[in-house]
């Protein structure tokens, strides 16, 4: 439904305010998620050093398992010298951002840490505590 379909058929400002308070009800369902989340750095930067290539690995693996998980991208976060980065963030775990990948990383991470919750030190260029940094 377009911006224009949605305002024709609104008709007062309580209406607006509603539909407003549902969508951001639903956004925060989707963010909150108990599942785990694998963010994947598809700037310019990652895209020319393989972001893609991660990505379809990733999405490959994930269908292969068969494991419920949301994937999603972001663009550059400064770190252009550890592209491909891929960020996996567990339900009331810290968010670990895992640099440099190579396409064979990709099963390693899934295994090891999106099922088994062993963070793979080796690849691990960064961590997000809850609350900061």
């Amino acid at each position: 439904m377009s911006c224009t379909e949605v305002t024709d058929k609104l008709k007062s400002l309580a209406e607006l305010r509603e539909l407003r308070e549902k969508l951001q009800k639903e956004m925060a369902t989707r963010s909150d998620s108990d599942k785990p989340k694998l963010i994947v750095g598809m700037g310019t930067c990652g895209i020319a050093a393989g972001a893609r290539n991660i990505l379809k690995a990733i999405l490959e693996e994930v269908e292969k398992r068969k494991i419920d998980v949301t994937i999603t991208q972001t663009g550059c976060i400064g770190m252009c010298e550890k592209e491909p980065l891929l960020d996996v963030k567990l339900p009331g775990k810290e968010r670990i951002t895992y640099g440099n990948l190579k396409v064979e990383d990709v099963k390693r991470i899934i295994v090891e840490h999106v099922i088994n919750g062993k963070i793979v030190e080796d690849l691990v260029v960064g961590r997000l505590e809850e609350g900061g940094i």
